[in-house]
């Protein structure tokens, strides 16, 4: 079942002399349950896609649906209410609120649409990323690796359809990007997500289903590794 699907999705940023094709004609297909890595150098365009795919930004061409919607014709409002119902997003540097526990963070976006919140699963969460013990410490007071978790919970907490990932380990050291990783494909398998991350890092694209690798805002490589 396809989950996300782009048609001749283009960027451009700038006009005449300054002009820089960021993104060119991409079309994709993601599939229900499919872990992705989208792979490339700095300035390749997998940022830009990455937020073109989640609706931080718009496209100068093309389209981006989700679960067949298309979110290019959203208005700022629905697309906001939108994103908080189907899609998660793990932040590079987690971006979590200091003044809230870790349980608060992990809950923080059912609190804006005032969602009944599933505590069990709230509470599975945090029992398969190993925070449970944790919940209410400020992030300050947790490491690293314990604050990206909370960031994994809380892109998980809506049971959102698709979860896009930012470089999600860039800046833990090997040992806890591995831990996380492994945290991250197993949950995401568990509770029948879909996942989409991208990285420069080819260690990353082990933990991935799918492996596109992206150059100069073109995909040069689409394969899947079973």
């Amino acid at each position: 079942m396809v989950v996300l699907k782009t048609t001749y999705l283009e960027k451009v940023y700038g006009e005449g002399e300054v002009k820089v094709e960021a993104l060119k004609d991409t079309n994709l297909e993601i599939y229900k349950g499919e872990i992705t890595v989208i792979i490339g150098p700095s300035g390749s365009g997998k940022s830009t896609l990455l937020h073109l795919l989640a609706g931080f930004d718009k496209p100068s061409a093309g389209r981006v649906y989700i679960n067949g919607e298309d979110i290019k014709e959203m208005s700022e409002k629905k697309l906001a209410q939108f994103r908080r119902k189907n899609i998660g997003f793990i932040f590079q540097f987690f971006n979590l609120v200091p003044t809230l526990t870790i349980e608060e963070n992990i809950k923080l976006p059912l609190f804006f649409d005032k969602e009944k919140i599933d505590e069990k699963y709230i509470e599975d969460l945090m029992k398969v990323l190993h925070i449970e013990d944790r919940r209410r410490h400020l992030p300050s007071e947790i490491s690293g690796g314990q604050q990206q978790r909370t960031a994994i919970a809380r892109a998980l907490a809506n049971k959102p359809a698709i979860i896009f990932a930012d470089e999600p380990t860039g800046n833990l050291d090997k040992k806890n990007s591995k831990e996380v990783l492994e945290l991250l494909r197993n949950s995401v398998k568990q509770f029948n997500q879909t996942l989409v991350m991208i990285t420069h890092d080819p260690e990353v694209a082990t933990y991935a289903d799918r492996v596109i690798t992206i150059e100069d805002g073109t995909i040069t490589s689409d394969l899947r590794r079973n």
